[in-house]
């Protein structure tokens, strides 16, 4: 089977759910005269016993039961392994439960996915055929793995999700369109044409959900957000979910948003749980220092990243030459090939992946432990983005930048600007900075 037909299979499958039966549906409440048997009945995955920062244990020690959602919402969530609530999912998912428009900032990797998904899966009812809930990513490769996660955690629940984004057949998305759709998540672009195409009928779409607010609301999607809401009915609740709020995003909340409950769990900027190293090379040296690294460093996976699409191209090639295994990424590629090298990174078939930037927004490859900038980025916010991709939902990683001459005074302005430390890369790093096996819970006990 060629990777373009794989691909689209991949995608295709993330468009459905198997309806259940009507005899599935239970009351809301979980702590009724049932009791808690059913929990006994469900696949849950092998309890992830490594060490977690404060970012995601530092809570009020609710219950996801605590938040009274319907059993099959929480049988779903219990399959996906979560076990409790992330401080950002235990101050929004109530809140958006209410009604109330939401304004969240939370560091990266600390379970906002989890915190807007739960609450909206919540309030669709699935014996209504239209469009109730709407979530807007910034790339395609978010929005595939948004939509995944939707699907598992209402797999219980028969709720219809369909993922749209550009660089697919639009044919297919309309034919999925007059099909029963309850949630849509999507890139800007794509929804809006079928919204144009008055294809996507948004005129009974609840809930809006923001994702990665601050890229959306970037230059890159200038005009976009306005047109698309416009097709929204005026009653609609708006949960907007970002790390950084740039002055587009102040702007926004005034203009689309009534009352915003308001939460920010950003007392520092960077993950607690992820290391920083710096070594200072001459250009021609970075390949040599990266053979060193990949030699030195117990690399469970690893993301590379540069400044350049064809910077990308030229090190994947060296580093294949080197002899590591090692895919790429970039915003060029064909999309149905974006999708397998994105499907298959997170499979865990390969070890190394060099991208740009287009992977920095809320991709979530839970195994990936190391970070390197193979091209230090010129601003705070892609660096934020871009090492966020290791250390996901507190758990350990490192971030190792190469340094040229150059890039000295970026180094220090990012340092500042971050209020954080990027430190001098040691001949030994110590494994239980990064490696899983070197910080279990068991080990804190």
């Amino acid at each position: 089977m060629s990777a373009a037909v794989m691909a689209a299979n991949t995608t295709s499958n993330l468009n459905t759910t198997e309806p259940k039966p009507a005899g599935d549906e239970v009351p809301s409440s979980t702590t009724n005269a049932g009791g808690m048997g059913w929990k006994s009945n469900l696949k849950i995955p092998a309890k992830d016993r490594r060490k977690r920062t404060t970012d995601v244990t530092d809570t009020k020690g609710n219950e996801f039961e605590d938040f009274c959602l319907h059993r099959n919402l929480l049988m779903g969530i219990f399959e996906m392994g979560w076990e409790k609530p992330s401080p950002i999912q235990e101050a929004s998912i109530p809140v958006a439960l209410s009604g109330r428009d939401v304004l969240a900032r939370a560091k990266n990797g600390t379970g906002k996915t989890g915190a807007y998904t739960i609450p909206i899966l919540e309030q669709i009812d699935t014996t209504k055929e239209y469009i109730q809930g709407l979530i807007v990513v910034p790339t395609r490769e978010l929005a595939l793995q948004t939509s995944q996660i939707a699907l598992e955690l209402g797999k219980h629940l028969g709720v219809k999700v369909m993922v749209t984004t550009g660089g697919t057949n639009l044919k297919e998305d309309i034919l999925r369109l007059y099909e029963k759709v309850q949630l849509i998540v999507a890139t800007p672009g794509r929804i809006l044409d079928l919204m144009e195409k008055k294809v996507a009928n948004m005129e009974k779409c609840k809930i809006l959900c923001l994702d990665e607010a601050d890229k959306l609301l970037s230059q890159d999607f200038k005009g976009l957000l306005d047109r698309l809401i416009s097709h929204l009915p005026l009653t609609r609740q708006v949960l907007l979910y970002s790390a950084t709020f740039p002055l587009t995003v102040e702007a926004f909340m005034r203009k689309h948003m009534k009352d915003p409950y308001e939460v920010n769990l950003m007392d520092e900027l960077t993950l607690k749980g992820i290391t920083q190293y710096y070594a200072f090379v001459q250009e021609k040296q970075k390949v040599h220092c990266l053979n060193t690294l990949f030699s030195k460093l117990q690399i469970n996976q690893s993301i590379i990243f540069c400044n350049s699409t064809q910077r990308v191209e030229l090190l994947a090639k060296k580093i294949t030459e080197l002899g590591y295994s090692c895919y790429y990424i970039h915003a060029k590629m064909a999309q149905p090939h974006r999708n397998r090298v994105f499907h298959d990174f997170r499979a865990g078939l390969c070890r190394n992946l060099v991208c740009s930037d287009l992977f920095t927004r809320g991709i979530d490859i839970q195994a990936v432990n190391v970070v390197i900038n193979f091209d230090f980025p010129r601003m705070a916010e892609t660096y934020l983005h871009r090492i966020g991709r290791s250390g996901r939902f507190g758990h350990m990683g490192v971030a190792i930048n190469l340094i040229t001459y150059e890039d000295r005074f970026d180094l220090h302005r990012i340092e500042q600007e971050l209020g954080t430390e990027i430190r001098p890369i040691p001949k030994v790093i110590d494994k239980s900075l990064y490696v899983a096996e070197f910080h279990t819970e068991e080990d804190e006990q």
